[in-house]
């Protein structure tokens, strides 16, 4: 199954598990031992944080080949505390998170739309961008008030990890 583009182990490596592993000193100390990925794809990168990390991560992926390999990958690596939910972000009904993670799902709008149905008070969203991350910031700051952080990506030098907080549609009571 050809879940990933890259074609070496090393690349998939650097390109998918190091750039998933680079969150992991971005992690909210505050936060509970649960995560939740929108759009987990093959992993990247909530199965790499629930391995490195031991947390309980939730993936939700829409597509059935790609959610299929989620469940063998966790019943493989006998991750107990990962929950694989093969539905759209829209129609998965979960608990509010401490903490969301998505990686090349969408535009940071569509993500803040997610992450403010799915995120507790005081929860904090991930979200690694590429070379458009301050496009998305300034489409999304017409819509939606936030507290973001910016991080440079350790993988790739034109790419920037977003720390999302206190998100809130522009209008809204604080």
């Amino acid at each position: 199954m050809n879940l990933v583009s890259t074609r070496s182990a090393e690349e998939v490596w650097q390109r998918h598990i190091v750039d998933s592993l680079q969150l992991l000193p971005l992690l909210p100390e505050t936060a509970s031992n649960a995560l939740v990925d929108i759009g987990s794809g093959a992993g990247f990168p909530g199965m790499v944080l629930a391995v490195a990390t031991g947390r309980g991560v939730d993936l939700v992926e829409a597509d059935k080949r790609k959610a299929a390999f989620l469940v063998e990958t966790a019943a493989r690596l006998d991750l107990r505390g990962v929950r694989v939910h093969a539905k759209r972000i829209e129609d998965t009904k979960l608990p509010r998170t401490e903490l969301l993670t998505a990686r090349a799902l969408a535009p940071l709008p569509v993500l803040l739309h997610h992450a403010r149905a799915l995120l507790a008070p005081g929860g904090t969203a991930l979200f690694p961008k590429g070379r458009t991350a301050e496009e998305e910031l300034t489409a999304a700051s017409r819509d939606w008030i936030m507290r973001v952080e910016r991080f440079q990506s350790r993988t790739d030098p034109a790419s920037t990890i977003l720390r999302i907080s206190e998100i809130r549609p522009v209008g809204s009571e604080a």
